[in-house]
């Protein structure tokens, strides 16, 4: 009997045993899956993030391109702008480039007759300091001038020289030196002269092709001691293209040490009376203040007498061969 209790016993042990056994496992297995399944899921967040940065990476690539494409395309437009811009300025600097045609030469011989009233402003002996005060009144008044411009003081003003041509004005030529006994030492000695101080505007404006075509001789070209000097050289100017003005109306600027303002308006008013077409001498030299000082009111005055204000790019027409534009 006990022998049969103590079997029963050992049954219900191997039971508890197996049951346990069972259950550890049962645990144990269950750890593997919680195990596996946090691999898993990990693993899955690694794939998930992988794929994103690689699809992120894709993306980033693409408009890399694109933004790569849109700047080379940016840079082919602004080269281009750039290009037009340089091609537009340098077609702007040439369109007053003259040459002279037979009806440029037609209109410049009667310069000084005309049924309309006009009148050409001009300026010698400059540039100088004197010159930027006149032309921020030609600016603001809207009228061009014509500027004779004397070489040794271009060569230490040629940004002064530039703006003149920018801005439209006529730059026409008076010699390099303005000593007499300089330049009128022969006829050939005033080509050189114009010659020199012709190629000092062309480096100026930046324009290898510039020639003014008009001369004005210092001290004007009727009389004086070297009045056969100046005769021949005339001949000589002409056969190389260059004709040479004087005029017909002055400011008396250059007539006295120190011209009042009320001075200056008198010569103007005298020496412009009952002439249609004149053409008045002033002068842009540093020591006439006063011209630059009275010019608005010039200005005022022959438009107020009916003058049109002109330049010699309207003797010297712009018509079709008139012109050279590189």
């Amino acid at each position: 009997m006990v022998s049969k209790k103590k079997g029963n016993k050992m049954k219900a042990d191997e039971q508890i045993y197996s049951m346990r056994t069972l259950k550890q496992q049962e645990m144990i297995n269950r750890r593997k899956k919680t195990k596996i399944m946090i691999i898993l899921i990990i693993l899955l967040f690694i794939l998930i993030f992988t794929a994103n940065k690689a699809i992120s990476s894709i993306k980033i690539q693409k408009q890399a391109k694109e933004y790569e494409k849109q700047a080379i395309e940016y840079s082919k437009e602004q080269k281009r702008i750039e290009e037009e811009k340089k091609e537009a300025e340098e077609k702007k600097k040439r369109e007053n480039l003259v040459q002279i045609t037979e009806k440029g030469k037609q209109n410049f011989e009667t310069i000084y007759h005309s049924e309309n009233k006009r009148v050409f402003l001009t300026f010698d002996d400059g540039p100088s300091t004197v010159t930027s005060t006149i032309l921020q009144t030609l600016n603001e008044k809207g009228v061009k001038a014509t500027f004779f411009v004397l070489g040794s003081n271009a060569e230490h003003n040629p940004d002064m020289v530039k703006k003149m041509y920018e801005q439209g004005h006529y730059i026409a030529n008076h010699g390099y030196s303005h000593v007499y006994s300089l330049i009128y030492t022969s006829p050939e000695t005033v080509l050189e002269e114009f010659n020199k101080t012709n190629e000092i505007v062309k480096n100026a404006i930046g324009i290898p092709e510039f020639n003014s075509h008009l001369f004005r001789f210092p001290g004007g070209y009727v009389g004086g001691k070297y009045a056969d000097i100046k005769k021949q050289a005339k001949e000589l100017l002409n056969k190389n293209d260059i004709y040479n003005i004087d005029w017909n109306c002055l400011s008396g600027d250059a007539e006295t040490n120190n011209p009042t303002p009320e001075y200056i308006m008198k010569r103007i008013q005298e020496t412009s009376h009952g002439k249609n077409s004149l053409i008045v001498l002033m002068h842009d030299a540093q020591a006439k203040k006063v011209t630059a000082e009275k010019l608005p009111e010039i200005i005022d005055y022959f438009a107020s007498q009916g003058y049109e204000f002109k330049t010699f790019y309207d003797i010297f027409e712009k018509e079709e061969g008139a012109i050279k534009v590189a």
